[in-house]
Parts: C-alpha cells; sequence; structure tokens
C-alpha cells in the first residue's frame, strides 16, 4: 500500500479516542492561540490588501472582521492574517496553526450537520500531524529551507488538506486523491528574505486556501495520484528532496507520538530563530549593570542567513531581525508586538543600540544550535551564556496563564473582552462542545475600521 494510501487510511480512521489527554490539551491550546494571533493579524496589511481583491458575498466569516467571504477566499485571508504578525505557533510543518486552523473553520463552515467539538479538535490534530510528517519526510526543517523552500508553505498544503478532507467527510480513497492533488499544488520558496519582501504572510493563507480546494475537488470526484510521495518521475519527494527524502517518516509511528506536541508557542513577535536569544539577552540583563556597552551574538551561518539583517523598513523585514528583536529588549523592555510598530522600530534610541550589537558566524555550530550570547556594562563587566531552549517550547512552555493573556492582548485589538472571553471558554473546552460551528459567530470584528499595522 503506497504512503499515501496509508496516510489516507490514518486520516479517515482515527477518532477522538485515539488522542491522548495531553494531545487534546496541546491541540486546545494552539487553537486559542492561532486564533488571537489571526484576530491580531486581521489588522496587518497584507490580509488588509488581499482583502481588496476579494469578491465578496460568501457566507465564510473573516476573522477579526464584519466581513464574510467564499470558503476558498476566507481559507486564504484568515491564513495571511494568522502569519502577519509572526506570533503563529512554529514547530510543526513549520507553522502548522496558520495552515491547518483556516482550512478547518473554512470546511466547518460549510456543513450542514452539526460537527462536534471532538470532531474539530481532531481533524485539527491530524492536520498538524501529516504537515509536520511530510516535512519530515523531505529531511526536515533544516533541510528543507537550506534547498530554498518555505516548509510552511511546501508542507503545510498536505496538513490543510488532511483536516479539510476529515471535516468534509471523505472516505479513504477521496482523502488519498485531496493528498495527491497537494502533492502538485506545493509551492512556496525563501526568496523573499533577500529584500524584505511581503511574500513569506501569504504563503501560510495560500496553503490554507489550496489544502481546503483540494479536499473539495475529491469531495466531487477528480482523482489525484496514489503515487505522489512515490519513488517514480514526478514524486514529490523525488523531485522536491531528492538528495535529502526520508520517505519512511511519512508513515513511522502513525499516532505514537503526535506531531503536535513537538510544537511551540511564541512568546514574541519576532521569526522563532530570534527567541532564545531574547530569553538569554533579558537573563542576562539582570546580571550585570545598569548601562549595556555591547551585545555580542554567536550564531551558526543557518541562523545568521536567516534573520542577521537590519532592514527595520517595514513590520515584516523588522521581525525577521535578530538585531532588532536584541534592540527592542534593550530598549523597549521587551519583543512582544507592542516593541514593533512603526513608532517604536523609529525610536531614536533604537539606532545607537543597533549600534552595541554585533553578530559573528560560529562555524562550530550546527544550522539549529542556540546562539552563544555576550553582554558587556559601561563598568567593564560582562556576562555571558549559551541560548538554551526558547521559552514556549514543549520543554520549556509557556503557562496556561500567559497563553491566555497573549490571546487577550491580541483578541482585545479587534473585539469586545466580553466577546474575547467567550471564544477562548468555548474553544478551551471544544472538546466536550456538541456542535462546533458555535465557534463561527464568535469570531467577529471590526479590524476593517481600525488602522492598519504596520
Amino acid at each position: 500500500m503506497s504512503a499515501v494510501m496509508v496516510l489516507a487510511g490514518f486520516i479517515h480512521d482515527t477518532g477522538f479516542a485515539d488522542l491522548p489527554p495531553a494531545a487534546v490539551k496541546k491541540t486546545l491550546d494552539h487553537t486559542l492561540d492561532t486564533l488571537g494571533a489571526a484576530l491580531a493579524g486581521a489588522l496587518a496589511v497584507e490580509p488588509r490588501q488581499a482583502l481588496q481583491i476579494m469578491d465578496g458575498g460568501g457566507d465564510v466569516q473573516v476573522w477579526g472582521t464584519g466581513l464574510r467571504l467564499g470558503a476558498r477566499d476566507a481559507a486564504l485571508v484568515n491564513g495571511i492574517a494568522a502569519h502577519a504578525l509572526e506570533l503563529d505557533d512554529s514547530g510543526g510543518c513549520d507553522h502548522s496553526g496558520a495552515v491547518v486552523l483556516p482550512a478547518a473553520l473554512a470546511a466547518l463552515s460549510r456543513s450542514e450537520r452539526a460537527v462536534s467539538g471532538a470532531e474539530l479538535v481532531t481533524a485539527i490534530a491530524l492536520g498538524y500531524d501529516v504537515g509536520r510528517r511530510v516535512l519530515e519526510a523531505c529531511g526536515g526543517y533544516a533541510a528543507h529551507k537550506g534547498a530554498g523552500w518555505h516548509s510552511t508553505a511546501t508542507c503545510g498544503v498536505f496538513g490543510a488538506a488532511a483536516t479539510a478532507a476529515r471535516l468534509l467527510g471523505l472516505d479513504a480513497a477521496e482523502t488519498a486523491a485531496a493528498l495527491g492533488h497537494a502533492a502538485s499544488f506545493s509551492g512556496g520558496l525563501w526568496n523573499f528574505i533577500h529584500d524584505s519582501a511581503q511574500t513569506k504572510r501569504l504563503h501560510a493563507g495560500r496553503a490554507a486556501e489550496g489544502g481546503l480546494l483540494v479536499a473539495l475537488l475529491a469531495q466531487r470526484g477528480i482523482t489525484g495520484s496514489a503515487q505522489a510521495f512515490g519513488d517514480v518521475w514526478g514524486g514529490f519527494l523525488k523531485t522536491i528532496a531528492p538528495t535529502t527524502a526520508e520517505p519512511e517518516a511519512l508513515i513511522a509511528g502513525l499516532g505514537d507520538p503526535w506531531k503536535i506536541m513537538r510544537c511551540s508557542i511564541k512568546p514574541y513577535a519576532s521569526c522563532r530563530g530570534t527567541h532564545s536569544t531574547v530569553d538569554a539577552v533579558s537573563a542576562l540583563l539582570g546580571e550585570g549593570g545598569s548601562e549595556v556597552t555591547a551585545v555580542h551574538v554567536r550564531a551558526s551561518a543557518f541562523l545568521m542567513n536567516m534573520c542577521g539583517g537590519r532592514d527595520l523598513g517595514t513590520l515584516a523585514s523588522a521581525q525577521m531581525s535578530l538585531p532588532y528583536a536584541v534592540a527592542a529588549c534593550l530598549v523597549h523592555g521587551s519583543a512582544g508586538i507592542d516593541a514593533y510598530g512603526t513608532d517604536r522600530r523609529q525610536d531614536a534610541r533604537i539606532a545607537p543600540a543597533l549600534g552595541r550589537i554585533t553578530l559573528e558566524t560560529d562555524p562550530n555550530q550546527a544550522d539549529l544550535d542556540d546562539p552563544h550570547v555576550t553582554i558587556r556594562f559601561a563598568d567593564g563587566s560582562t556576562v555571558s551564556r549559551q541560548a538554551s531552549i526558547a521559552l514556549g517550547a514543549p520543554a520549556n512552555p509557556i503557562s496556561d496563564r500567559e497563553l491566555q493573556a497573549k490571546y487577550r492582548t491580541l483578541a482585545a485589538m479587534v473585539m469586545p473582552a466580553r466577546q474575547a472571553e467567550a471564544l477562548a471558554e468555548l474553544v478551551l473546552a471544544l472538546d466536550r462542545c456538541a456542535d462546533a460551528r458555535m465557534l463561527l459567530p464568535l469570531l467577529t470584528g471590526d479590524a476593517e475600521r481600525r488602522p492598519i499595522l504596520c
């Protein structure tokens, strides 16, 4: 049996009872976190501009707004919004929540029958699982990114397809067709990093839209290849990962462990690659003097290529800048979303702070090693630390209280506090909800009437 067929059977046959309690809680937490990121993200320039080219008149909610679109367009815009502020989760396909959840709720919106919260939770967990498995089959994050691919887009479309197929009620053969289509809908490159282009923001939405679309096409009987992952001409892995593929990862240990358990929740509004450095700087500032004269960061070539830039001209470029994340800690005391507004980036103290920050490529560091940070103070003293596992990772999780505080801060940017609380209460009890469609009317807001966040 081909890997496509095995995965399709896993998607179709898995029940809520197959999810351990820890995976259920993790799925609920990431659902809440993604919704918070997307609600605030509705204020960002990319989803706002994307809305301008959409045909209205649909019946699927554009989160954080009073607008509705067709299912595919809503999945696209909501996915863009979820990734627009760099506050969405990581460690899955990579940014699984921003891909899986927009596809899930767009598919849910099309349902004419009640869909239990337990079924929605199962579908979301499956989406995280499949998207991550495809990335691991490509050789993992470092290898896939090193080849120029942005895995949120290339691998995320499979996760979105899995979730949508499950919620649309596809049988195993139709689900296999959807995965087969997804292999041809996959795409997304890292070339945006060279000139701070906004394309990265679009990738999550495109993968969410594509995953929903392939499931809808499969539902109508359009066949997709069961050899999509085969060692054949045109096979996904043979084409996209010819030297790094590990095809056994697609189906090894299905359901044990669940891939969502390895995903991280982001406390800072920047690329995840900067977070362990932010943690280290914050800790070191409490160990030395009051005036910082220099910060030196030794990092891998991989991280330097991804986050070593100093372009603060746009929100997108600043959020990919490790030097700015450090400068924000020095000047603003935080690398949260408040530190990334135009006025904060243009603060007169930022340029001098950046001048005190130096980066060095450490040839001895592996791609995903955490950086080494040294801070010198005005009295001549220095403190150093190897950055450890970043806050928000499974091995260093944020607390439930911190997660909910992050969500409230973000949701409050587009909706009343009472509505935000009602949405949070429903999400965190979703596994016990008789009809998950109760979520949908709580996703409205007024982002389209507020200033664009840039």
